[in-house]
């Protein structure tokens, strides 16, 4: 398994491998996680991902996705802004050019599990998403998630400082909160196989 980070440089070599995003989005969050999205022949697409974002994603050898994330300016359009737009007007979230916003994160649970029964390719995500934010010059990863995945970034070793309180989104229950994007978290999530983030792996063979 291999994660990958794909540009909107590169979203046309990419096509194939963002579909089959698309369609892993769909099938977690509407078919597992029963979440309120818009699911349309087969694949989960919302207004940000017209924002040109980043997106990390985990690939096998024979190339099925099994695990993605989007990554967005903190200071510019982001999911944040329109599910807790509390957060922003009384202060307690401060964007600033050193903060990513990560969403959409999924990873297909069906494959077998990892270290500590946490699954690897979660890890292999985590790990990804925290070596490229770093590359790109952040510092600090803001997300909005429900509690029981605050709870896995906890077992991983990668707390969550949660902002403000949890609330009902549709049929979940949601929470704010930041990620440290840094060396010692990298170290403490990344699985012992993990290879550094790679960036060609779409390409024709």
């Amino acid at each position: 398994m291999q994660a990958i980070s794909i540009s909107p440089a590169e979203y046309h070599r990419a096509a194939a491998l963002l579909d089959a995003m698309h369609r892993l989005r769909a099938r977690i969050f509407r078919g597992r996680l029963e979440w309120d999205v818009e699911v349309r022949q087969g694949r989960e697409v919302d207004q940000f991902d017209a924002c040109h974002p980043t997106y990390i994603l985990a690939v096998t050898r024979a190339r099925e996705v099994v695990g993605c994330a989007r990554l967005l300016p903190a200071t510019g359009p982001m999911m944040m802004s329109a599910l807790f737009p509390d957060l922003e007007e009384t202060g307690l979230l401060r964007p600033h050019r050193a903060m990513v916003e990560s969403s959409r994160f999924c990873v297909d649970t069906s494959l077998e599990a990892g270290r500590g029964m946490l699954h690897e390719v979660t890890l292999t995500m985590f790990a990804a998403i925290i070596e490229w934010s770093m590359g790109q010059g952040y510092s600090e990863i803001v997300t909005g998630t429900d509690i029981r995945f605050e709870r896995i970034l906890k077992r991983a070793g990668w707390p969550m400082a949660r902002i403000g309180e949890p609330r009902p989104i549709g049929n979940t229950m949601a929470v704010a909160g930041l990620l440290p994007a840094n060396w010692e978290s990298f170290e403490r999530v990344r699985p012992a196989n993990y290879a550094p983030l790679h960036r060609p792996l779409f390409r024709a063979a």
